[in-house]
């Protein structure tokens, strides 16, 4: 498993794109928190993150599903899946090692992303942030990641075109982090079944965690959308 986690690091570094990707991100990120008023600190009479965690999924909603297209897509559109079949891994094994390997691209773009906090407190005359609110914002960053990066690799999964790849993952990580708020809003859903709709998306367990308090059924409803598109990735490759 960790001959791919390290094959998937030494792929997104070995090429240009993997090095844009993360200046994108970075810049996109830096522009946000900084530049833009809508959502710049300096806009703010206090020293919050809100901002940043409120605008960073959806930057991450486009640069996951960068990283993960090419997983599976490019193997099967190069030959080289057959050629990773003849490893002595289980189709588990080939899966989680992709699986960790993204995630271990994503935690590097993600930990630069600290100092903005340093600067926030640094800046901050009186009281700083909320640490333990920031400490659950980044635990609810990475668990969301996770699931962007499961839901990436199963679309790569689908398809040997890894643009097809990087639209259908954007897609339905969208419809998992948005499309779940907008759907319980309509009036067929009140009453009650909104609150239940709602639950169903990412959105609502990263604001819970958000808060600073650590609620185990958001950690697993997390464990249970990031095993649920690993198992059908299997199953695609099942089929192959």
């Amino acid at each position: 498993m960790w001959m791919i986690c390290k094959k998937e690091w030494n792929l997104f570094f070995s090429n240009l794109t993997g090095y844009i990707s993360l200046i994108i991100f970075f810049l996109l990120s830096g522009l946000f928190f900084f530049v833009f008023p809508s959502t710049s600190l300096f806009s703010f009479g206090y020293a919050t993150l809100d901002s940043f965690f409120s605008t960073i999924p959806w930057i991450l909603l486009f640069f996951i599903p960068t990283i993960t297209m090419r997983s599976l897509a490019d193997e099967y559109k190069a030959g080289t899946f057959e050629l990773l079949k003849t490893w002595p891994l289980t189709n588990a094994q080939i899966i989680l090692g992709k699986f960790f390997g993204t995630c271990l691209i994503i935690i590097t773009a993600i930990i630069p992303t600290i100092i903005y906090a340093i600067c926030l407190q640094t800046l901050s005359n009186v009281g700083g942030i909320d640490v333990g609110s920031t400490i659950g914002s980044y635990i609810g960053l990475l668990l969301l990641c996770a699931v962007f990066a499961a839901i990436g690799i199963c679309s790569s999964s689908f398809t040997n075109n890894t643009v097809v790849a990087f639209i259908a993952g954007a897609f339905v990580c969208f419809i998992f982090y948005e499309g779940f708020d907008a759907l319980s809003k309509l009036p067929i859903f009140k009453g009650g079944a909104d609150y239940y709709v709602e639950m169903i998306g990412i959105n609502f367990h990263f604001k819970s965690i958000s808060r600073g308090v650590i609620d185990s059924r958001d950690i697993v409803y997390f464990i249970v959308v990031i095993a649920l598109f690993l198992f059908v990735t299997q199953k695609n490759l099942l089929k192959r």
